[in-house]
């Protein structure tokens, strides 16, 4: 027992040590053209496992048409038609999502639906249905809520759908939008931010090791 309570409070330290050191500066994103996407299966993360068939760029890319925002950083691309798109990232990841308050248990993640002709006022409330189920594991549901929003971009203020995505865990999610019947639907795998992911690995790690102890 005393040996458990010691490994225990080693983990504790560790994981508290890790999660306030520093995190390496990351290079600013340099917007691209469309045209410079090309498909990269390399390009998706090592985190990925092979079951999840996330979402990756299309061998012919989708350019949002004009005047709408045709420019992308180099980690992410447009993905749909000019009835619904999004942009995504070219790892498959969405990394780093945290819980919306400290008392949920639910991660977050908000994502820019956009649609040709789109007009938000004419959308109150949004027709903006999203649904999402995991694929590598059984879980909830996740629930959305859909609100439209306006974004200039230059003088043209062309105007987007922005969701929030409550996701119950984490793992291979398939999401779907769906807006008065056009649908896009995408494959995602979501991490944790640093320190809660650390965190759910020594919980699941504590989990087991006790499990083993007890058949021993």
């Amino acid at each position: 027992m005393f040996v458990g309570q010691r490994l225990s409070g080693l983990l504790f330290v560790f994981v508290f040590l890790v999660s306030i050191a520093p995190e390496p500066l990351a290079a600013p994103h340099e917007p691209r053209s469309p045209t410079d996407s090309i498909r990269q299966t390399n390009a998706v993360s090592a985190s990925v496992p092979q079951i999840c068939p996330v979402t990756q760029p299309p061998a012919q890319t989708f350019v949002p048409p004009s005047p709408y925002p045709s420019q992308h950083g180099s980690d992410g691309f447009w993905f749909g038609s000019e009835k619904l798109w999004v942009q995504l990232p070219t790892n498959g990841t969405w990394s780093q999502l945290p819980h919306y308050r400290p008392s949920d248990t639910a991660f977050r993640q908000k994502i820019q639906w956009w649609r040709k002709g789109y007009d938000w006022r004419a959308d109150m409330p949004s027709k903006l249905v999203i649904t999402g189920k995991r694929l590598d594991s059984p879980a909830p549901p996740l629930v959305s809520q859909s609100n439209a929003s306006g974004m200039g971009t230059g003088t043209d203020g062309r105007a987007f759908i922005m969701s929030g995505l409550d996701i119950p865990t984490l793992g291979c999610w398939q999401i779907t939008g769906d807006y008065n019947g056009d649908k896009l639907t995408f494959v995602i795998w979501g991490r944790a931010i640093k320190f809660v992911q650390l965190l759910i690995n020594a919980q699941t790690g504590q989990v087991e090791s006790s499990q083993n102890h007890m058949s021993d």
